[in-house]
């Protein structure tokens, strides 16, 4: 990159709202063809970045593995197999696989009943390994040991299930009378379920589910209405997706008539070598995994493969978020160093998710990264396929926008509420000539001022026009 000029420095809506709303803001724009800023705004401030840190995860996944790369989970048996009979442990080994869902049960569960096995004598043995015993890390995280409503704040897990979290499918019935609810797994749930659903009208339906745990275990429960006619599926963070998705397991093996006498445990042990593969499921591959994270913001995704990253690279248990994530501060160091931005030192980074309020990324951070990926021809078709067109957007409040904005921009958002506002987007823009732009725009409100999303997109959108219209 080289030195803007003042006569281009302007970001003059996001100037505004640093003045109107007292926001903190960094922006850059680099044209792709030459390295030059086009303009900048504090474009080395480095400010809470929310999800935008799922750019430098994306390229730091791309720079580890190939595209195709798949994530295993394997079912082991620990023992002699006797007739139909198990005598001694199943063991569930997995490799970070983050896409596992209630549907991978399955597949992985019947090959157990291909197999022969009818009958477990021991338990079922969930292995957490490669990673350790992993804290909460996240005040989100930490929260949602206890109490949860959302799905986005399970803990990674080298297993779980449809992103370490509970899925109920609630399906409505007849006006006024009860809705129906089954677990996403088509199996009894494994844990306690509490209220009960109504069948009413949209405007009387507030549907609520809570997951609470107790020194036993989990609970769920769940309120209010679901709309007839409008089947709704509902996701709730485990605890621990590693004992939820063996107990979800147990369930699903005990429906195609293969019982586990013993308990579902969490215990990491190295694979004895006599252990026989009774089944294995393949997970989906990076670049599928990649499109999830970026286009729907997947925390789950990301931190699981945040840790993945460095347990390729250790040979102990991987047993800190923070930790794995100095091989993002590490590429975001790489790609400055490719911009002739070296002196800028290394990022703050201690998720790769963006949960981590400490986090900590500059405009010209992101823009060197995206800039890094964008010369990597390789892999380039596979991150910018992960960013929304906001035209094509599943979010109705980025398509709004002249043509230009709709057609001709593709971005990552970023968005936090706690402890200060945080939005922002980061991607590529297309020029009239067909040439490329990267571009980073974050602001952060002041404490107890927050920033209305809505406003900063506005002012974003602005700034975002008057540089397409000029190129």
């Amino acid at each position: 990159m080289t030195p803007v000029s003042r006569a281009l420095a302007a970001w003059d809506s996001m100037r505004a709202l640093e003045m109107r709303r007292g926001a903190t803001v960094t922006a850059v724009a680099v044209d792709l063809d030459n390295g030059k800023v086009i303009q900048s705004l504090s474009p080395s401030l480095r400010l809470t970045p929310a999800s935008l840190t799922k750019l430098v995860l994306a390229a730091a996944a791309l720079d580890t593995w190939p595209a195709d790369k798949t994530f295993a989970t394997r079912i082991l048996a620990n023992g002699a197999i006797e007739g139909d009979s198990l005598i001694g442990d199943l063991m569930v080994v997995g490799e970070g696989d983050s896409t596992f869902d209630h549907q991978s049960l399955w597949f992985l569960a019947a090959q157990v009943k291909q197999a022969g096995i009818s009958t477990v004598d021991g338990d079922l043995v969930i292995n957490p390994l490669p990673f350790g015993p992993l804290a909460c890390e996240t005040k989100d995280r930490c929260e949602g040991m206890v109490r949860t409503h959302t799905s986005y704040n399970a803990l990674p897990s080298a297993f779980g299930v449809d992103y370490g979290s509970w899925c109920l499918d609630v399906k409505p019935t007849l006006p006024g009378a009860a809705a129906q609810i089954f677990s996403c797994a088509g199996v009894g749930l494994p844990i306690p379920l509490s209220g009960s659903v109504n069948t009413a009208t949209p405007l009387d339906s507030g549907l609520w589910l809570d997951r609470v745990t107790l020194p036993d275990g989990d609970t769920l429960s769940m309120g209010g209405g679901v709309a007839s006619g409008v089947p709704v599926r509902l996701y709730r963070s485990m605890s621990d997706p590693a004992l939820g998705g063996g107990l979800l397991l147990r369930q699903v093996l005990a429906s195609l008539g293969v019982s586990v006498r013993g308990n579902v445990v969490v215990e990491p042990q190295p694979v004895p070598a006599k252990a026989s593969l009774l089944a294995e499921m393949q997970g989906m591959p990076l670049r599928e995994q990649i499109q999830r994270l970026l286009r729907y913001s997947n925390n789950y995704i990301t931190d699981v493969l945040t840790l993945n990253i460095a347990a390729e690279q250790v040979l102990e248990p991987v047993s800190s978020l923070a930790s794995a994530s100095r091989n993002l501060s590490d590429l975001v160091q790489r790609a400055l160093l490719a911009a002739n931005h070296a002196e800028a030192g290394p990022p703050t980074l201690l998720s790769g998710s963006g949960l981590t309020p400490e986090n900590r990324l500059s405009a010209q951070d992101l823009v060197a990264v995206l800039e890094y990926e964008y010369r990597r021809t390789e892999t380039f078709p596979v991150y910018y396929a992960g960013l929304v067109v906001p035209g094509q957007a599943p979010y109705g409040y980025l398509k709004r926008g002249d043509t230009a904005w709709k057609e001709r921009v593709a971005l990552k958002t970023g968005t936090l509420s706690e402890p200060h506002s945080v939005f922002g987007t980061a991607g590529y823009l297309r020029k009239s000539n067909g040439g490329w732009i990267a571009f980073a725009v974050l602001a952060n409100g002041a404490p107890h001022k927050p920033v209305p999303m809505r406003e900063t997109l506005a002012a974003i959108r602005s700034d975002i026009d008057r540089l397409l219209a000029r190129y």
